[in-house]
């Protein structure tokens, strides 16, 4: 058995829930506050993560119809994946449906932490430039599904269900700026004008520093989070260990074998769909919670113990790459 790939995730995965720290001493020390937590999610949500996003087009040197057409596949296969698992899971448990507990746990067995954990993550163990790139279109697959089938699973009315939102949001309009950028070869400018040169080089450098500190800052806002909450209290909700079993084992190993044995798909295109698949759940499961008032603090433990369990559950499952 190849024990390098174990390794490696698990070294990745512990060096980013290290960012914690700093958060959590922060709020003990009472230098931050859990009020202020609003203010750098704006931040993570409206500058960060769509920077995140045209920072991975910028990664990719060159435009190939090959590669936009994995692009194109790799979205809408992470698409029906979730909405195929949050159907089976509807049906599974549609008699306790009205109980919001069973809600929480249908969405946070699928909503994860893909691009600000999974993005790092998935470019360490993958060395393919694209895979970042999968891991933008995955966030944005997701929020789809947060925005209709998500929202309704929390409230139980249709009438919170947005289809706009679900398409026109930062992540969507990161998503469109790259896209442009990447047709165009923007951050490849070539030519006798030197200013110009620097000028786009300099740019998209800032773009790519601003995606860059993504992760570290929303490792930080969880780890403010986490000093607020009694350590204790957050296993005593025997509920959560279903979601992490589903959230962290069964939902990557179902998307992993779903495209596992279809030859046309790469190893860059397997791998990313089992570990992007693997986070652990996304803060949005709690700020749905939050917004409706269902379950809130299952809805942070859920948050809290999958980001702190996925030092052993993410090395483990991505040796299933070795199968």
């Amino acid at each position: 058995m190849d024990l390098n790939i174990f390794l490696t995730s698990l070294t990745q995965v512990i060096i980013t829930l290290l960012f914690i720290i700093p958060g959590f001493i922060l709020c003990k020390w009472k230098k931050e506050s859990a009020n202020h937590l609003a203010t750098l999610s704006r931040i993570l949500v409206y500058v960060c993560g769509p920077c995140m996003i045209v920072s991975s087009f910028i990664g990719m040197k060159e435009f190939n119809w090959i590669d936009f057409r994995n692009m194109g596949i790799f979205f809408f296969v992470s698409l029906a994946l979730q909405a195929l698992f949050i159907f089976i899971i509807f049906l599974t448990i549609k008699n306790k449906i009205a109980d919001a507990k069973y809600r929480i746990f249908t969405i946070g067995s699928v909503m994860g932490n893909v691009g600000y954990f999974g993005l790092p993550l998935v470019s360490m163990l993958v060395s393919d430039p694209i895979v970042s790139v999968y891991s933008c279109l995955y966030v944005c697959s997701m929020n789809i599904i947060v925005f209709t089938f998500g929202v309704y699973a929390i409230t139980l009315e249709k009438k919170y269900m947005s289809l706009k939102e679900a398409i026109i949001n930062p992540s969507v309009i990161g998503l469109l700026v790259a896209l442009v950028l990447y047709f165009t070869g923007f951050y490849r400018i070539q030519g006798t004008n030197e200013n110009t040169i620097i000028f786009g080089k300099a740019l998209c450098d800032a773009i790519s520093l601003l995606g860059k500190i993504t992760t570290p800052l929303c490792m930080i806002v969880l780890g403010v989070r986490l000093a607020t909450v009694n350590f204790i209290s957050l296993f005593k909700r025997p509920f959560v260990y279903l979601t992490i079993l589903t959230k962290m084992i069964i939902f990557p190993a179902f998307c992993y074998f779903a495209v596992r044995f279809i030859p046309q798909l790469d190893y860059s295109f397997k791998a990313s769909m089992l570990i992007l698949s693997a986070t652990p759940c996304a803060a949005i499961v709690l700020n749905l919670a939050e917004m409706h008032h269902k379950e809130e603090e299952l809805s942070a433990n859920t948050v809290l113990l999958t980001t702190l369990v996925s030092f052993i559950t993410i090395p483990l499952i991505t040796m299933l790459l070795n199968i």
